[in-house]
């Protein structure tokens, strides 16, 4: 996937915003305020929750050495950054955009929640 695959694939998910939080080279996809992907516009990754936890996380690192590492600051809850120029399948990329997404919705309180249709 490219870069611009990526954002359009998380700027499309129900309630997604657009966020410079800390300039122009990295883009934030926010659901109901909580971040759900990190994208470095200029280093071509994504972080991504990668489950429940460090350990669920560290299954995505095992399987991609050298293309899915620990998130500065936040990799102990879960989260990994993905280099987008490595060997990553699109499949494995589309689930963990999509997983993070789940991830982040799913601890929204009731009155946050993305509405689903039109």
């Amino acid at each position: 996937m490219t870069l611009d695959d990526v954002i359009a694939h998380c700027l499309a998910k129900p309630g997604a915003e657009e966020t410079y939080p800390w300039g122009e080279s990295e883009l934030v996809c926010k659901v109901g305020g909580k971040a759900f992907a990190f994208i470095g516009l200029v280093e071509h990754t994504v972080g991504v929750k990668c489950g429940a936890d460090a350990e669920d996380a560290a299954a995505w690192r095992e399987r991609y050495p050298g293309d899915i590492a620990v998130s500065a600051y936040v990799g102990r809850y879960g989260w990994n950054r993905v280099d987008l120029t490595g060997a990553v399948p699109d499949d494995d990329l589309l689930e963990l955009l999509d997983g993070s997404y789940d991830a982040v919705v799913a601890k929204l309180p009731k009155s946050r929640l993305p509405k689903s249709g039109p």
